[in-house]
């Protein structure tokens, strides 16, 4: 049996796993465009991943953060690997995963300039001092009146020297269940409404021609160009400009 190890959300012992045959297929219908085997091979793979972070894992306190940095790795991979080559895919994945996470760990936490934390060390001392001779907290306004200075400024030099939360940090846990930070953020952008119409976008897609849904899923979900496209799926630019103004016709009369 698998050993149970979860991360980031993700339990990887449940991950399906691949043959080589199986990875060779999904990598051929990725290289033609195929969303959704590019979906299901990364999820696959995510095992890869995971192997590569507990190389490193003893170099950060929270080993979420190396797991998403090497998925990262791994999404550049399976994008410009080339079936073609005649090379393994994790043999040529692994370098990329370990790329990503080196960087990650070579870089550290974003740097702050020494005025900066300057100022967000003096306002600590100002609140240390303040509240030593007082019983009540020290509010950021009392502490930015002290050091004479916009109450702006010192909570942007605070906020420079916090430490980075991970989203997948967990706030709160019993038996059964666990809470992380991400659960407890709200999007505006997923109501019900906006949920329903996106029900109702994916639903005229499908009624799609093959071709017509594959320009406009490059087009509007991944931001490529027409030109980008033409070259892609083998088409002249005027050819997918056709085809995009025709689908477009025909999800607003679906959508009506």
């Amino acid at each position: 049996m698998s050993k149970k190890v979860i991360i980031c959300g993700v339990d990887t012992s449940a991950l399906p796993k691949l043959s080589q045959k199986e990875s060779n297929e999904l990598l051929v219908k990725i290289s033609h465009g195929d969303a959704n085997a590019r979906s299901y091979f990364i999820n696959c793979n995510l095992r890869l991943v995971l192997s590569i972070v507990q190389r490193y894992s003893y170099r950060v306190d929270n080993p979420d953060d190396l797991f998403q940095i090497g998925c990262v790795g791994l999404i550049k991979a399976v994008d410009n690997f080339r079936v073609d080559v005649g090379v393994c895919f994790s043999t040529y994945a692994v370098p990329m995963i370990v790329g990503e996470i080196r960087r990650f760990l070579r870089e550290g936490s974003m740097r702050v300039s020494r005025g900066i934390r300057d100022v967000a060390y003096q306002a600590l001392q100002t609140r240390e001092r303040l509240e030593a001779e007082s019983v009540d907290e020290a509010s950021i306004q009392q502490i930015a009146d002290e050091m004479k200075l916009p109450v702006y400024k010192v909570l942007y030099c605070l906020d420079a020297i916090s430490e980075p939360i991970s989203l997948s940090e967990t706030v709160y846990s019993d038996e059964e269940d666990s809470l992380s930070l991400q659960d407890h953020i709200s999007d505006s952008k997923c109501s019900e409404y906006v949920w329903a119409e996106n029900v109702t976008l994916f639903d005229a897609l499908n009624t799609l021609e093959d071709k017509e849904k594959n320009i406009l899923l490059k087009r509007y979900f991944e931001g490529k160009t027409q030109m980008e496209v033409s070259r892609e799926i083998g088409l002249s630019q005027a050819q997918v400009s056709r085809l995009e103004k025709n689908a477009m016709v025909h999800l607003r009369n679906e959508m009506a």
